[in-house]
């Protein structure tokens, strides 16, 4: 596609989209090509968003504000998923653009020579002067029919950060000009003209232009930020305030908030966001997983037993059933804490200083007490000092229960899934295995009934990447007979 212009572009055919409509494309090709794999419905939604890990109704709920071609808000309690789903919607965004050859915010080439086009998504005042001879300080009104497009150059180009995706982090020292952008005194010393548009820095909304914006804390920015950001929304351009020009900012808005903030956001930008309700999965599996997705990219240096891991889980989902919507508690119940749970339960194991770690039940105890105490939202000595003792007289009440649910999933799994449901069978691995743990390691491999329950734990431990064998079976069987869990064999 060397030395190509927009007659070219033209005369391939290329329709001009605007950011909204090649995202609805983006997505229904991917959703077609998915379901021509076979995949059903609820798999094809997940693999949209495969880092994000959300009850499918959501996911659909999102899938169907994009194929609209909205903006959206993603608001629902802390830790839940809205941030990940936006970076989820970024990867998913198509990146390869045609553009202006030189123009300083990636104009469509489009946007110079198709009326109809150019009236909603309008040049850049650098290309209006360029290509249609309009000077900064002319009055004349822009028309595509006066630029030749055989004139105007085109490259390819790719989206990436600063350039069609910008991200913005919302708090009250985030003011307009951070949308709009400033005045670069490099540049005006350079041109020495302070009406060119070249000396502006482009700020977070020009810098989006053809791609995506991700404001995260919406609720956070101060009225007149969210005017600016409005104005955007509706027009899909800029005015900054130290300029004289109106600049491209199409996008597609992709912002979050929490509960807590949502009546902080003026009703004129409320309305151009369509609302997607996200909030913690019901279903155990799904948590569980979001913890596997995120240890896969943070490899554990120690062995984590399985049963740690599902309790760890399991002691969250509690935490949610049982607080409600306390302000100062609401990110213990997050899917943040059941992720650190594993890894501080993970760096005491290793504090340990045993050459090859393994978390025990007092690291899992440490682990889990740290993780949700350090995720209250701390006001004050005296709240505090409450929010801590909730938290701890939850574990006191909970820990030994979620490890008893843990413990007894472990074993019941194997009983009705590797045994099925033999109670005969059952009796003699436990047997068996009651006498090799107290053998030394080199005489296990010689029991026939423990190498079957040491073959499914090691299976049940591939996740966390290490080598499975009889120390995990032992591990295993260890916590399972401390937990008094082997009743299942006779109840089952």
């Amino acid at each position: 596609m060397a030395n190509m212009t927009a007659r070219d572009v033209q005369a391939a055919g290329i329709a001009p989209m605007t950011p909204g409509e090649r995202l609805r494309v983006e997505v229904l090709r991917t959703v077609e090509s998915l379901r021509a794999r076979g995949l059903e419905d609820e798999l094809v939604l997940q693999a949209l968003f495969p880092r994000t890990i959300l009850p499918p109704e959501v996911l659909e709920t999102l899938t169907s504000a994009l194929i609209s071609g909205g903006h959206v808000i993603l608001f629902g309690p802390p830790g839940s998923g809205k941030t990940s789903l936006a970076k989820d919607l970024w990867a998913l965004f198509p990146k390869k653009v045609l553009v202006v050859e030189d123009c300083p915010v990636q104009d469509d080439p489009l946007s110079l020579v198709d009326p109809n086009f150019s009236r909603t998504s309008p040049p850049c005042p650098f290309c209006k002067t360029k290509y249609a001879g309009i000077s900064y300080t002319d009055l004349r009104e822009f028309r595509a029919g006066d630029v030749d497009p055989a004139k105007v150059p085109v490259r390819e180009g790719f989206l990436r950060e600063g350039h069609g995706f910008a991200r913005l982090q919302g708090s009250s020292e985030v003011f307009p000009d951070n949308l709009t952008g400033t005045i670069n005194l490099h540049k005006l010393e350079e041109l020495g003209d302070p009406t060119s548009p070249l000396v502006l820095e482009p700020g977070k909304l020009i810098q989006a232009n053809r791609g995506l914006l991700i404001v995260d804390e919406v609720g956070k920015l101060p009225v007149g930020t969210q005017n600016v950001l409005l104005q955007a929304l509706q027009e899909g351009t800029v005015s900054p305030a130290k300029s004289r020009e109106t600049f491209p900012a199409a996008f597609v808005a992709i912002s979050t908030s929490n509960l807590t903030d949502l009546d902080n956001i003026t009703e004129p930008l409320s309305d151009r966001l369509q609302n997607v309700y996200v909030g913690f999965n019901r279903e155990h599996h799904k948590n569980r997983a979001i913890v596997d997705l995120a240890l896969a990219t943070r490899p554990l240096t120690a062995m984590f037993p399985e049963i740690f891991l599902e309790a760890g889980v399991h002691l969250v989902e509690e935490w949610r059933r049982g607080t409600g919507e306390i302000f100062e508690l609401s990110e213990v119940g997050s899917n943040r804490t059941m992720i650190d749970i594993a890894l501080r339960s993970e760096a005491y194991a290793t504090l340990g200083g045993n050459k090859t770690p393994v978390v025990g039940v007092e690291d899992f105890k440490k682990g889990a007490l740290d993780a949700m105490l350090g995720h209250i939202r701390a006001r004050g000595g005296d709240s505090y000092a409450q929010d801590e003792k909730t938290v701890q007289e939850f574990l006191k009440k909970q820990f030994g229960e979620a490890m008893h649910r843990a413990g007894l999933e472990y074993w019941c799994t194997f009983f009705a899934a590797n045994l099925k449901r033999d109670k005969s069978e059952a009796k003699r691995i436990l047997e068996e295995c009651r006498q090799v743990v107290k053998m030394p390691s080199s005489d296990r491999a010689r029991y026939p009934k423990f190498a079957r329950f040491a073959e499914y734990a090691a299976s049940r431990e591939k996740l966390r990447g290490r080598p499975g064998g009889p120390d995990i079976a032992m591990t295993a069987f260890s916590l399972l007979q401390d937990m008094e869990v082997f009743e299942c064999a006779e109840e089952k």
